[in-house]
């Protein structure tokens, strides 16, 4: 990015899954006070925060100031506190903000903090929630919700990809085997092929266990102007909107994937490794495509060299994705630059992928014609 640097200096996160006695605050202070740990910073050093959150207007009866309520037991007070909603990309679009407010100067050090609380006893009310990310007035008209809106793209990509049953249960089965060793990760128990083909069908070809679950969950990073372990950088950060497609065909992750690549100065074959936005498993496989990771045709040839398992040669959510990481919306895209931050730190344990130099995240949100409503490519370099 143009301007002053932005390096990733701290990490922190409260563990994705069902938290049912863990109030919405707590979340959000474990994980920012984590992040501040790991800087070794203070909340007197903070000079902004970016606070991130889809649904607790629906959910939690917390509109407007979520992010002032958080920060206030921890003793945050007096500077600015930005809330962002901007569905299941809020997070990563919070990150997209303080990493201008860094470059341009307004800031030496912020808090990126997304947080939700998922689970409230009633999962109806979540699921109607979440169909509330897209034009209600269209979506709500067909009975569309997102399971079936992407049920229709995977079926569109297997008319053009050489993929089907066997790719889905396997990339499923790849993720749960990344999150085994992933300590913020929901799922944390790997799965089989067979439990995988067996699990019940949600929409014809997306199976239950394919799925990404309801989660409560928090993550944060502090953003600096300063390096911190591992001199971990922010090299791009792009966001874009659905594209109107009868001026141009283009995928908004696409537009936003070659925003980023042009920012950074890199192309995806420069990549060391990648967390994309698997909401259902299967759409791991059209991201090869949309994020050129791969070219149209060449989706099978991936899968069949397991190239995007750790120890291929593009491995793809290390952290175990969505699907088994686990998807508290607001929390999602800071929980995706965690996973790269840590990898390129060399801290990432047994899901390590050796000598990672360079990584990408992309996080979409919401659905608005025929695109995500908004899509974001982050592009993380290591700089020591």
């Amino acid at each position: 990015m143009k301007g002053n640097p932005i390096y990733i200096r701290g990490v922190g996160y409260h563990p994705f899954g069902r938290w049912a006695d863990v109030p919405l605050k707590t979340l959000a202070a474990t994980a920012a006070l984590a992040a501040l740990d790991d800087a070794g910073l203070g909340v007197r050093d903070l000079q902004a925060a970016f606070c991130a959150n889809a649904y607790a207007g629906l959910l939690n009866n917390q509109e407007s100031i979520r992010g002032e309520t958080w920060l206030r037991g921890i003793g945050v007070g007096g500077i600015p506190v930005v809330n962002v909603e901007n569905a299941c990309a809020s997070g990563s679009t919070a990150v997209h903000l303080a990493s201008l407010a860094i470059a341009s100067g307004a800031y030496d050090t912020v808090l990126v903090l997304g947080a939700e609380k998922m689970f409230v006893g009633d999962t109806g009310r979540t699921l109607a929630a979440l169909a509330n990310s897209a034009d209600t007035e269209v979506m709500g008209n067909i009975g569309l919700q997102f399971s079936a809106v992407d049920a229709i793209r995977v079926r569109e990509m297997m008319e053009e990809e050489d993929v089907g049953e066997e790719a889905f249960a396997w990339v499923t089965v790849k993720n749960h085997d990344h999150a085994a060793s992933n300590p913020i990760a929901q799922y944390r128990k790997p799965l089989t092929m067979d439990q995988v083909r067996d699990s019940r069908m949600i929409a014809d070809p997306i199976r239950l266990l394919m799925c990404s679950a309801i989660s409560d969950g928090a993550a944060a990073l502090v953003l600096s102007s300063t390096p911190g372990r591992g001199g971990v950088r922010v090299r791009a950060s792009a966001l874009t909107s659905s594209p109107w497609r009868l001026d141009d065909a283009t995928p908004g992750p696409t537009l936003a994937a070659r925003a980023a690549y042009a920012q950074a100065g890199v192309g995806p074959s420069d990549l060391s490794l990648a967390e994309v936005h698997d909401a259902v498993s299967p759409a791991e496989l059209m991201h090869y495509r949309e994020l050129e990771l791969c070219g149209p045709g060449e989706v099978a040839k991936l899968v069949a060299e397991k190239a995007t398992a750790i120890g291929g040669r593009l491995p793809v959510n290390t952290s175990g994705g969505l699907n088994s990481r686990g998807h508290p919306v607001g929390a999602t895209g800071v929980a995706q630059l965690i996973e790269l931050a840590l990898q390129l730190r060399g801290d990432a344990g047994a899901r390590q992928v050796p000598g990672a130099r360079l990584a990408m995240a992309h996080n979409s949100g919401g659905w608005v014609g025929e695109d995500p409503a908004v899509s974001a490519v982050h592009i993380l370099e290591k700089t020591q």
